[in-house]
């Protein structure tokens, strides 16, 4: 599946990294990574830093998928806002999921301070701006519900907003914890750490096209015939895993961005932030290190990359037109527009560990709006997975949360 069309501005921004190595012959290895995103390259940094043998699988040039497209936001906050989380699934398991994706965010953070490399790794606030007066109710429901359970949020008034931002928005949700990043440099920077330090075999434009079960793990064989042993498999391949699972667990949705040319500092607004709305689908903008504006939305069911690609230059207007009624002052050219592919769950959350009955084959499965900071959740689970340690947010992410 073609996961994303148009020009993706962290691929255009970064040189590419140029790495043509498909494997041609019969290897073994402890644990099988598929997927070279920045979900590949988290659960590849971590299992490398347990000193577990790994060798990471791609059937693209490396970071190319999925994580070429994202727009690379760091929150705490799900696509499922809290109060609507603990009807699905319990206030415990709701909590304690805002709770993870909260702590994720520093945990990215820590991940490149490891490594030596900063991907434009910089932490900005959050604003969610009530759309409207349904918005503001929604907004002071949620206030409480996460002010309840201790997480880090205010509640702004119309006129705070205003003097903030310059956005006559109805109210606002407020936090400072959260961040953004190039993500496509991200995944690149780990892995080519782990190359580098031999700790790590890497091998691109490699697709796996049948796995067979064995009594001391599995054999991938890829569509060339060659044949990877192993004890374990990570698929970390996004929205492309579903052949690996018995049956669907979340539905495809397409999205849209674009990217301004660079504006002039003066128009950006205060500390970089993050910003968001209440609507379905909602707006969400960020900035970048060269003062550039990505504005992403209008997402809709995804039915064929040939309907979502025809779509993106309506999107792209719309998006473009929707900013400029926000922000009528700041002068918004688009440079760039792309369409991406992303999966929704029923209940916002991700899917990571062992699915039933696949013993010793790992899901780390961070779908939605929040899927970096998930994916560092699952790469962390999916390591105590492997070396034998507990991790309890193996049941809350898990298969089988469905039966709680």
């Amino acid at each position: 599946m073609d996961l994303h069309s148009g020009m993706p501005f962290w691929v255009v921004l970064n040189p590419l990294y140029n790495y043509y190595n498909p494997l041609k012959k019969n290897i073994e290895t402890h644990t099988v990574i598929i997927g070279s995103g920045i979900t590949g390259a988290l659960v590849a940094h971590t299992l490398c830093s347990l000193g577990i043998e790994c060798i990471v699988v791609d059937k693209r040039t490396i970071g190319t998928g999925s994580t070429a497209a994202s727009t690379a936001q760091l929150q705490y906050e799900i696509d499922v806002p809290l109060m609507d989380l603990i009807e699905k699934v319990g206030e415990k398991q709701a909590v304690d999921a805002y709770k993870c994706c909260l702590q994720s965010i520093t945990d990215v953070e820590n991940v490149f301070k490891s490594i030596g490399k900063n991907p434009d790794f910089e932490r900005v606030p959050t604003y969610l701006l009530a759309s409207d007066r349904s918005g503001k109710k929604l907004l002071q429901k949620e206030f409480n519900a996460r002010k309840d359970a201790g997480l880090p949020v205010e509640y702004l008034e119309q006129d705070v907003v205003k003097s903030d931002l310059g956005i006559d928005a109805k109210a606002a949700l407020y936090n400072d914890t959260s961040a953004q990043l190039d993500c496509y440099k991200g995944a690149t920077y780990i892995l080519d750490h782990y190359l580098q330090k031999k700790q790590l075999q890497l091998f691109s434009h490699t697709l796996i096209e049948d796995y067979v079960e064995t009594e001391s793990g599995y054999e991938l064989v890829t569509e060339h015939g060659s044949k990877i042993t192993c004890k374990n498999v990570v698929i970390a391949a996004g929205y492309e895993a579903g052949e690996f699972l018995p049956k669907k667990v979340m539905d495809l949705l397409s999205t849209f961005a674009i990217v301004s040319h660079p504006v002039d500092k003066k128009y950006i607004w205060k500390n970089n932030a993050l910003i968001w709305e209440t609507k379905t689908p909602y707006l969400y903008m960020r900035t970048t290190s060269d003062n550039r504006i990505i504005v992403g939305g209008e997402d809709e069911d995804f039915n064929n990359p040939d309907k979502r690609d025809k779509s993106l230059r309506k999107k792209a207007a719309i998006l473009e037109k929707k900013f400029k009624k926000m922000f009528p002052e700041i002068p918004f050219v688009t440079d760039m527009s792309w369409a991406g592919t992303f999966s929704a769950t029923a209940d916002g959350l991700p899917y990571i560990g062992m699915y039933p009955n696949k013993p010793n084959m790992y899901f780390a499965l961070g779908y939605g709006g929040n899927g970096i900071t998930f994916s560092m959740i699952a790469a962390q689970v999916i390591g105590n997975l492997i070396t034998g340690k507990a991790d309890p947010r193996a049941e809350l992410f898990g298969f089988d949360r469905s039966k709680r």
